[in-house]
């Protein structure tokens, strides 16, 4: 793990990729690293995250500048650009019900091709996807996902790199952390080693590329 400023951490991503974001309507959102990538210009993004947050607020602030060239959500709902560029077809959006968002971007993380699920069997989610019967049940084959960089946001980070998220803030962040090619973490705090205890350690260090510093 390398502790790096958050200009540096921006300027790793370069046009084109794709990104895991955490959070959920923009809490557990690490906003910093979204600020600087609006800043530095990047743009034909690829955003896979449970949401669009609204205008203004973390990854809407990308939609907002024009920057997402596809998103992979679970909701838009609260964010009218999104839903704005989708219909004139600037941002191509892939709606995919919450459970099997999560659960798509697990298998990413664990190494698995893909997930079963019946949500959406029988309507038009099914249209260019396989379907099995198992013991008289249909079942969708879900691929998996997984993202060239997670963008992570933890309440607690040490000096090496351990994660600890507070309450609903934790969300999809754990969970993206592990299928990522690269992770990147921000932090409230940063710690000296050992005043996270081992038990609250949900990403551990291993995991975590870079750490971008509070300063």
């Amino acid at each position: 793990m390398k502790t790096i400023t958050v200009q540096e951490a921006a300027s790793m991503i370069p046009d084109g990729a794709s990104l895991m974001v955490g959070g959920f309507m923009g809490v557990g959102t690490p906003h910093r690293l979204i600020d600087e990538l609006v800043r530095q210009g990047r743009r034909d993004l690829i955003v896979i995250a449970n949401d669009n947050a609204k205008p203004g607020v973390g990854i809407g602030k990308l939609v907002d500048a024009g920057r997402v060239a596809r998103t992979i959500a679970s909701h838009i709902g609260l964010n009218p650009e999104t839903q704005r560029q989708m219909i004139s077809g600037q941002m191509a959006v892939d709606l995919v019900p919450q459970g099997t968002l999560i659960e798509r971007i697990r298998a990413g993380g664990y190494g698995l091709g893909g997930i079963l699920t019946p949500t959406g069997v029988g309507t038009v989610v099914e249209e260019g996807k396989r379907k099995i019967e198992i013991e008289g049940k249909a079942y969708l084959i879900e691929t998996a996902l997984r993202a060239d960089f997670a963008l992570v946001h933890a309440f607690l980070a040490d000096y090496t790199g351990n994660l600890s998220y507070a309450l609903t803030a934790r969300n999809f962040n754990p969970v993206i952390a592990m299928a990522a090619d690269t992770v990147i973490a921000t932090a409230d705090n940063i710690v000296p080693v050992g005043l996270i205890a081992p038990d609250h350690v949900v990403t551990p260090a291993a995991i975590v590329d870079y750490l971008v510093a509070n300063r």
